[in-house]
């Protein structure tokens, strides 16, 4: 169940950032948020492909546990961004997202909370992705 919640939740968040028209010259705040996720999106199969890989090499040897922590790093990024996405989802509704819907003040706040945590969850998606990758070509 949580799992479609999720999924439901990361296919709506898609769905909604793939919007087109703009009403100024610039993205909005909305906008700017939405397509850092929206560049995340894709990198997710990645993470679980590399999870896959580097669970094969994990074991209690020290090369081994280097696999493992790497591998953990990315659960953990993978894990951030579906708290994320499922977090955003109930601070903003179809219409402020979708629509451009004027924010209150209160909302303006908390997207600009959003924002500092979709940069975070940037760099710790691809912090993760670049170290695994690196230490599966070694």
């Amino acid at each position: 169940m949580k799992r479609l919640l999720v999924l439901a939740l990361a296919v709506s968040l898609s769905a909604i950032s793939c919007k087109t028209e703009t009403k100024n010259a610039g993205p909005t705040q909305m906008e700017t948020v939405m397509a850092v996720h929206d560049s995340l999106m894709p990198k997710m199969s990645t993470v679980n492909k590399l999870i896959g890989e580097l669970n094969a090499k994990a074991d209690t040897t020290e090369v081994g546990l280097k696999y493992n922590a790497a591998k953990e790093d990315l659960q953990a990024a993978h894990k951030s961004m579906m708290d994320w996405m499922q977090d955003f989802g109930t601070k903003f509704d179809h219409e402020e997202i979708l629509k451009g819907k004027e924010l209150s003040e209160e909302k303006k706040a908390l997207l600009d909370e959003e924002e500092k945590e979709v940069t975070a969850l940037k760099e710790q998606i691809n912090t993760s992705i670049e170290n695994a990758e690196k230490l599966l070509a070694e």
